[in-house]
Formats: C-alpha cells, sequence, structure tokens
C-alpha cells in the first residue's frame, strides 16, 4: 500500500538532520521530488548546497537565526509561523514526494511554533507526501501522530572534549 509515512528524527544526539537529508537523497535518486524547509536556521551550512548537484531536492531556509543564547523576539515568531503556513500549502500540494520540516520540533520547544497548527498541518498533508519531522525535545503529542520515530541518543561527543562543529562533518 502506497501512502506518505510520518517519520520523526528527535533526540540529543548528533544526525537528525543528517538523516533526513541522507533519506532525501535516496528519494531524489529515486526519482521523488523533495522540498526542505529549514526551520530557526539561517547559516548556509554545508548541506544547503546539495540543490545545486542534485535539483530535485529544494531547500529552503525559514529562519532568522539560532536562539541558543538568547531568546527569539517577534518578529522571529511572526516568521516561523509564516513559514508554517506556507509548509502547510506545500504539504497540500503534491508537488513534492517527501517534504522535510529540519528543526520544526525544536521551533516548537523555542516557542516560535504552537505544536497544534504544526500537526495540523501534518495531518492535513496531502496522502501520499511523505513527511519528515526533526529536532530535539519531541513531545509524546507529535511522538503519537508520527508512523516511525528515531531517538537519536548521545553516548558520547567530541563536542564536549572542546571540538567545534567541523566544515564538511559538523556543519
Amino acid at each position: 500500500m502506497e501512502k506518505g509515512f510520518i517519520h520523526i528524527y528527535t533526540g540529543n544526539g548528533k544526525g537528525k538532520t543528517t538523516a533526513a537529508f541522507g533519506l532525501a537523497i535516496r528519494a531524489a535518486l529515486a526519482g521523488k521530488k523533495v522540498y526542505i524547509g529549514q526551520f530557526v536556521k539561517d547559516m548556509k551550512y554545508s548541506e544547503t548546497g546539495i540543490s545545486e548537484y542534485i535539483p530535485s531536492i529544494e531547500i529552503e531556509q525559514l529562519g532568522n537565526g539560532c536562539y541558543i543564547y538568547s531568546k527569539p523576539e517577534q518578529i522571529d515568531i511572526d516568521k516561523a509561523m509564516e513559514s508554517l503556513d506556507k509548509c502547510s500549502e506545500i504539504l497540500k500540494s503534491n508537488k513534492y514526494d517527501l517534504v522535510i520540516l529540519d528543526e520544526v520540533i525544536i521551533a516548537i520547544y523555542l516557542g516560535l511554533l504552537d505544536e497544534a497548527k504544526v500537526i495540523e498541518a501534518v495531518e492535513n498533508k496531502s496522502p501520499d507526501v511523505e513527511v519528515v519531522l526533526t529536532g530535539r525535545y519531541a513531545s509524546e503529542e507529535l511522538i503519537s501522530i508520527a508512523d516511525l520515530v528515531t531517538d537519536m541518543t548521545e553516548i558520547k561527543h567530541y563536542f564536549t572534549q572542546g571540538v567545534l562543529s567541523r566544515k564538511g562533518f559538523d556543519c
């Protein structure tokens, strides 16, 4: 039976976005069209150049920045809500076979998005569209709507030894 499933990649370990991009590449190489909306992120990471090599993957950064050390402002909330509205339409459009909402879960956690609105967008998607939600701190309610949930658990990370993000491997 063909239907679009709902995936969640969550947890404190490394690899949520990487796993989602791996799925995007697999889908694109199988002839599928992919949309990746990156919530919160606005920096050009290495993966944002993938569309130059695989044109059937479209990437859009939907954030105004990262909020590790600060609190989002109203302009950030407005941008996130506008972006969710756009992604909701994309999910319904059947233009893409796979839609990845990267860091949408952390956007909920940070108060940029209302979880109920994210769930509504996902539940109202076209039945054929596969969707991936990534980010730390997935709630039980989000997990309950998913067909596949992967919890990336950190066992050990070189960041704790002072190693910052390395281009091509971490960013």
